[in-house]
């Protein structure tokens, strides 16, 4: 591939090996998205609103907050992400997140019972398992980063071990659990927006809050670490730093919305290859709000269909995680994403 020189920097952020699908200005994309969020936020919240108001709209903004929330976190994170690891395909669930919080979730019913756990309290949970999973990155990160020889390729290796492990680990642990509680277990694998704990949502939303402070501040830097260690050292980025914060970024982001709701595993890969296909020029400006708008237009959208359609037969994230798989699937054979 060509050195990328500094006067060349905007043309460098529009070039790929797949041209976009749409070649529309991404504003445009950003506010027709948005005006259709919001039209299925307004009618997620209203249709067949009835009987007492006062206990019938908290409960819906609860779940439309959640389904925002964990759109943003992921969203963000995996573009940020693809954006570090240079790879279209890989999400932060490549990382062993979704494993490691199965592996949480086994370890807690094995060793306190399925009553224990839910009795212990949805705060002390949530904050349990964003400390561990907050805790793993970490600490893989810092290994990875510090001393010489270690580099982005390598960790995502360790990840992938890491999340082979945590599924065989959970595996064994599941086979060896009494069958009346492996049926609470298992309503824990799979996200849900119907039973969303009002404080839990308030706690999530500032962690995330937090770390979106910190990556607008950063704003700058993600357009120029997608071109490459060598160019952004070049243009003046601590590539070390800014690549190990980007990192705790999303593993903070991850851990929240995966501990609030559950996991979802190729939901980021979906929305931020759409979100790409409407981009005409790769910028974090453009693809980050199309990226978050994408998700809450699926995640409010599905959850209407859900309950108004299929009357609550099945999860939103089965659904989801079965056209991701597809999405997944077909970027890994065309094998030209990088």
């Amino acid at each position: 591939m060509p050195e990328t020189s500094t006067s060349a920097l905007p043309a460098a952020l529009t070039e790929h090996r797949r041209r976009p699908v749409r070649t529309v200005p991404a504003g445009f994309w950003i506010i027709v998205l948005g005006v259709v969020a919001a039209a299925l936020v307004a009618v997620f919240m209203t249709i067949e609103l009835r009987g007492n108001l006062g206990y019938a709209l908290p409960r819906r903004a609860v779940k439309v907050g959640s389904m925002i929330l964990v759109a943003y976190a992921v969203g963000v994170s995996t573009v940020l992400f693809q954006t570090v690891t240079a790879n279209r395909i890989l999400t932060p669930s490549i990382m062993g997140f979704d494993a490691l919080y199965v592996l949480i979730q086994t370890v807690l019913v094995f060793a306190l019972g399925g009553g224990a756990l839910l009795s212990l309290g949805a705060p002390i949970r949530f904050c349990l398992e964003v400390l561990l999973m907050v805790g793993f990155s970490f600490l893989l990160y810092r290994w990875l980063f510090t001393g010489g020889g270690k580099s982005l390729h390598l960790m995502l290796l360790v990840g992938i071990v890491f999340g082979t492990m945590f599924r065989g680990f959970s595996s064994l642990l599941q086979r060896l659990i009494d069958p009346s509680e492996f049926i609470i277990l298992q309503d824990l694998f799979f996200a849900s927006f119907n039973n969303v704990d009002a404080a839990l949502l308030g706690y999530s939303a500032a962690a995330v809050a937090l770390v979106s402070a910190v990556a607008w501040r950063m704003r700058h830097s993600f357009d120029v670490l997608a071109l490459g260690r060598e160019t952004a050292v070049n243009l003046g980025v601590d590539h070390k730093r800014a690549v190990t914060a980007t990192l705790i970024i999303c593993s903070v982001l991850v851990a929240v919305s995966t501990a609030l709701v559950g996991p979802v595993t190729f939901f980021g890969l979906l929305i931020a290859s759409l979100a790409y296909q409407l981009c005409a020029k790769f910028r974090h400006a453009s693809v980050l709000p199309i990226a978050v708008l994408l998700g809450i237009i699926a995640l409010v959208g599905g959850q209407l269909v859900l309950e108004r359609v299929f009357d609550f037969d099945t999860a939103l994230s089965i659904v989801i995680e079965f056209v991701g798989g597809i999405v997944f699937l077909i970027l890994l054979l065309r094998g030209n994403v990088k």
